[in-house]
């Protein structure tokens, strides 16, 4: 998987690959040679929230926001869902701020009409509709997924933290609400009716209301964790969020230095980007 998807500034890269045998002659062990990244999203977002929670560095929460959805933007032109996307698969580099989104054991080319096996992602970051034990997902997993880190780096802690799949799909619950039949049915149209409790969304603003948040990334979180899988925002339309217009002038450093790279798009992400701008149009 890691040979097909190829390189990208925000994607771990695959230096070399060598098999070794182990202790028995049947064992046959796959070693992989990557990049060496000195930190993980998660060590980062435990640092700030020990200092004080809801704290997270305004600055930083857009660039690793920026470059999270960046990453993947481009494997989903690639067809690719990551399907595991959590803050210990995402490192970071505090020299310089760089970002790189790893671990593709669960990545998956998603074909349409294909089942997909509906037990993946970690729990705190699992989108609905797996919850729903829906198997003809799509990459806008992914995004859900996406939107718990980011909110998480807000936070200082998961958004949704349920102890089991049950209680993980109640705490979801008590911030958007309870989905309606209509929701439950676009998630899974095979899923049976049950039972859930009747409760209202809490308000965004409440959400957040213990942290020093700009408002564009409560917008933007909000337009990320979306019951209905199709109207949650795509990638290349997060990264054209006005909550990014800072980072994206020339002159805004951070620490006296200059941003990571954040902007060398390849052909194939930009041809991506505008068939997606055109369907938009006619939509």
């Amino acid at each position: 998987m890691m040979k097909e998807i190829g390189y990208h500034t925000n994607l771990i890269n695959l230096k070399h690959y060598f098999y070794t045998n182990g202790d028995n002659n049947n064992e046959l062990y796959l070693n992989l040679v990557m990049d060496y990244i000195p930190e993980t999203l998660y060590r980062v977002v435990k640092y700030y929230s020990k200092k004080q929670k809801g704290n997270f560095p305004n600055i930083l929460l857009k660039l690793y926001s920026y470059q999270l959805i960046r990453a993947l933007g481009y494997i989903q032109t690639l067809g690719i869902c990551h399907r595991d996307i959590k803050p210990t698969n995402v490192l970071v580099d505090p020299r310089n701020h760089s970002l790189k989104m790893c671990d593709f054991g669960s990545a998956k080319k998603l074909i349409s009409g294909e089942a997909n096996i509906s037990y993946i992602c970690s729990r705190y970051y699992r989108a609905p509709e797996l919850m729903f034990m829906a198997t003809q997902y799509t990459t806008s997993i992914d995004i859900w997924s996406v939107g718990c880190v980011i909110a998480e780096m807000v936070l200082g802690e998961p958004i949704f933290a349920g102890e089991s799949s049950v209680d993980q799909l109640v705490e979801i619950i008590k911030v958007l609400g309870t989905p309606s039949t209509q929701q439950i049915q676009i998630m899974n149209q095979d899923h049976q009716q049950s039972k859930l409790p009747q409760i209202q969304p809490t308000p965004w603003n409440k959400v957040f209301q213990n942290c020093k948040v700009d408002p564009l990334a409560v917008d933007l979180i909000s337009k990320m964790l979306i019951y209905n899988p199709e109207k949650r925002i795509k990638p290349l339309q997060a990264l054209q969020h006005l909550y990014f217009k800072e980072i994206k002038n020339s002159k805004c450093k951070i620490n006296g230095k200059n941003l990571p790279e954040l902007f060398d798009f390849t052909i194939g992400f930009l041809f991506y980007f505008y068939i997606i701008f055109i369907y938009l149009i006619i939509r």
